[in-house]
């Protein structure tokens, strides 16, 4: 009887004791909902209740009406900044990838001490504030700050050039700050290719040059993937970056509908904003899974 009442006893909470085919604890579908209902909750009052009002207002307020979405295509000054804004993120996108591989395949093949410091670069600035990166960024990019400087210095400038206030200012530091979310997708991906297909592409007389080419680039393309889709998406809503170091001369999508909701208090043209934004990072996102399925050739479903 005790041992039947044990036994009976976790089957009562939903668990089920695992037979040889399973590695895991089974729940049932009461408890699986249990546990992920803070989480969905959590996901729903902050994410999707916010985004559905602000999206709703821009149709309903007060009544159903397209016209702010037809003032958004209407203007040439609306459009400008929105392919100013996937212009910007895509540049930031190549760069990440293009600084960011190196780095990430230096992690994988490095070991020991080593291995950590290059882990220690790539963590801390992650773990900084956007904000104080920025500020940072201010520093050095200023008329009187310690690029100028030194340029002066040296005799390469006679006065102070226009560093700050510009595109190419605003990409390297949204680079920058985006650099770790392309790092390390690559880098996990690195990790998972066995050394034996390296060590078997030089038996069979590949270069180096080749290895990489044909082995290491092609089996880290799941992290480039993943790592050029969340860096290119972080972009697309980038906020405090562009709006402390580009100013007015490179005004972005949220840096626009932050305007038109804080500073004008036009909530429904902000939802349009929004709402155009988000159906273009969704088209874009189905955009990559596709391309990513197909370079595995898959389907894309």
């Amino acid at each position: 009887m005790a041992a039947s009442s044990l036994e009976a006893s976790p089957r009562r909470w939903g668990w089920t004791r695992p037979t040889e085919s399973s590695s895991a604890r089974n729940f049932s579908p009461l408890l699986s909902l249990t546990l992920i209902a803070p989480l969905v909750l959590l996901l729903a009052f902050s994410f999707l209740y916010p985004v559905g009002r602000l999206l709703v207002g821009s149709l309903f307020a007060p009544e159903f009406s397209v016209e702010r979405y037809a003032r958004l295509f209407a203007e040439p000054l609306y459009l400008r900044i929105l392919w100013r804004t996937f212009e910007i993120a895509f540049v930031v996108m190549l760069a990440s990838m293009v600084f960011g591989y190196p780095v990430a395949l230096a992690m994988a093949k490095l070991k020991g001490r080593s291995a950590a410091i290059v882990a220690a670069c790539v963590l801390i600035p992650l773990w900084t504030s956007a904000l104080v990166r920025s500020y940072a960024w201010i520093v050095l990019l200023q008329r009187t700050g310690v690029v100028n400087t030194a340029l002066q210095e040296v005799g390469i400038a006679a006065a102070p050039l226009q560093l700050i206030y510009t595109e190419g200012a605003v990409i390297m530091a949204m680079t920058h700050v985006l650099l770790p979310y392309m790092i390390l997708p690559i880098y996990t991906a690195l990790r998972t290719i066995p050394d034996d297909l390296g060590r078997a592409a030089r038996n069979l007389g590949a270069g180096g040059w080749t290895v990489f080419l044909r082995v290491t680039l092609p089996l880290s393309l799941p992290g480039v993937f993943a790592g050029a889709l969340m860096t290119f998406i972080l972009s697309l809503g980038f906020y405090v970056t562009p709006a402390l170091i580009g100013g007015p001369n490179t005004l972005m999508m949220a840096t626009l509908i932050g305007q038109q909701a804080t500073e004008l208090l036009d909530w429904p043209f902000a939802g349009a904003l929004s709402a155009v934004l988000l159906a273009a990072t969704l088209l874009l996102v189905a955009v990559f899974r596709k391309a990513f399925a197909f370079n595995n050739g898959g389907s894309g479903v």
